[in-house]
Parts: structure tokens; sequence; C-alpha cells
């Protein structure tokens, strides 16, 4: 036997029915107007979306990273070095993927980019992954402004059955509408070809040509003309990290105790990376009473 349904509900269909047809009538708010002059107070963005538009929203307190406080990545952070200011200076570059271990200073390469560079006109502008296909609204709003855009997104890769990097792959290549050549998109991950790739894709147990669908995995990271690999830190390069934020801070403790408590720190938190040594310092910091300088 059905049950009755009570009374109220309704009343309460059709109430959210009229509720649906009012904010339907409601007029749309537009975000505010765009106004370039916030280039020239501001060097950090993140686009906010709103719906189906969004806006560019400048950054009060950006993350300040000091590249030369990055120890153990040189060759890495010369070439991104290299390929941002051939882009400062209205040469041709290339988009760029930082891929690798987790903690390495990806993202902390990218941000110490506007130390060096913000002050010959870079702006970084970080979007979300899922933000990227806003890129035709991003670069309508940048095009012809007498700065150079990066756009940041941290942490991009794709999730197996995601069709979503079909559209990347067309917005890094661009489309009908050409790139403006004041944009580049800086991208980290840590996987060097954005979609996770499984033993089956080499069985082929789908598909009749299986070396098309793997292509087909690989050619979205091929869109980054350079791909700079950040790799696991050994135990020597971990030390020499940890040191240079020591002396950053200086700290008063002595080099062998540093050692001793900087490995069982690492071997606690089952890693060795510039992230881990950094979080060991600011623990021994606070445990000695020192202040950041």
């Amino acid at each position: 036997m059905t049950p009755t349904p009570p009374p109220w509900e309704g009343a309460l269909r059709r109430l959210e029915r009229v509720l649906e047809r009012a904010e339907a009538l409601l007029p749309k708010r537009e975000p505010a107007a765009f106004d370039p002059a916030v280039f020239d107070s501001h060097r950090a963005f993140r686009w906010e979306r709103s719906g189906g538009s969004g806006r560019i929203a400048p950054v009060d307190h950006p993350h300040r990273v000091d590249l030369s406080d990055l120890v153990g990545i040189d060759r890495a952070k010369e070439e991104l070095l290299r390929n941002t200011a051939r882009f400062v200076d209205g040469y041709p570059a290339n988009h760029v993927l930082l891929w690798g271990e987790r903690g390495t200073g990806k993202s902390s390469c990218v941000k110490g980019l506007l130390g060096v560079f913000g002050s010959r006109g870079l702006r970084i502008v970080e979007i979300a992954r899922w933000d990227l296909f806003s890129f035709p609204k991003i670069a309508g709003q940048l095009r012809g402004l007498p700065f150079r855009f990066i756009l940041f997104c941290d942490d991009l890769s794709f999730d197996e059955g995601e069709a979503d990097f079909r559209g990347l792959k067309t917005l890094l290549d661009g489309g009908v509408e050409e790139r403006p050549e004041n944009v580049l998109i800086y991208a980290t991950s840590n996987r060097r070809h954005l979609m996770p790739e499984r033993r089956v894709d080499l069985g082929a147990e789908d598909e009749i040509h299986p070396e098309e669908a793997i292509s087909e995995k690989l050619s979205l990271s091929d869109r980054f003309g350079l791909q700079l690999g950040f790799y696991r830190f050994d135990q020597d390069t971990y030390l020499a990290v940890a040191e240079s934020y020591a002396r950053k801070m200086r700290l008063p403790v002595d080099p062998g105790t540093l050692r001793e408590e900087a490995l069982r720190w690492a071997l606690n938190a089952g890693s060795r990376s510039g992230r881990v040594a950094k979080q060991f310092i600011d623990d021994l910091a606070g445990r000695l009473g020192v202040r950041f300088p």
C-alpha cells in the first residue's frame, strides 16, 4: 500500500517552482567593469569565476619567493628564467610544464619569477584547472596591454575518462582565435604526462589501435614547449636545503645537531624534499624561539 504523502509536500513543490521562475526573471548581475590600471598597482592576480563569466582579481598579499632560496634545482631554474626573460623582452617563448616530485619547488619557482621580472612588466594570474576553459575571456581582457602575463595553473592533471584535456590541447595550440603574444601558460603537475597511464593501455583490452590511445594521452604534455623535471632529493641535497634555510633564519644551532635533527625529521615525514626541509626549519625555529627575519 502506497503511503499518503504529507499535505504540505505538494505546497512545497509548488513554492519551489515559483521560486525557480522568479529567479529566472531576475536580471543577471554582471561583474564590475575591468580596469586595466590595476596592473600598475599589483603584480599577482587570480581569476574568480562568477556564473558564466568571471573577473581578474588582484592579490593584495602575494606569496613572495626568493629564487635564491631554492636549492638543488639549479638547471630547472636556469631554463625557467631563460624562457621567461625572452618572453618579458618580447621574443617568442614557450608554455612551460613543471613536473615531478611533490614539494621540490615547482610552484615556488613560478611565484619567484615576480621578484625577478615584476619590475619589467611581468604579471601572474592564477587560474584553477577548470578555469583554463575561460581562457578566451581572460585573454580578451589581457590582449594588447603593455604587460606580459603568465597564466599559472598549479597541480594540473586529469583523471581517467575526463574529456577536458582535449579542449586544453586546442587552447595551448591556439584555435581559430590567435593566442595573445603577451600571454603564456605555466603549469605544475606531479605527472609528466598529466594523465594516468595504465597497464591496460599497453594490453589494448578494448582498443584496436592501442598506440593511438597512448599517443593521445602523451599529446597534451607535448603542447608545453618547455618541460622541466623536478626529481626526488637525495640526502645531500635535502641537507643543503635545510642548511640554507637555517642560515637565512640565523638559527643558533651547530651543524652536527642540525644535520641529525633534519635527517630524523625526514625519516618521520617519509620524504626528502624542499617542502619537508622548510617544515623542519619552521619547527626548529619555533622550538628555539626565533622569529621570521
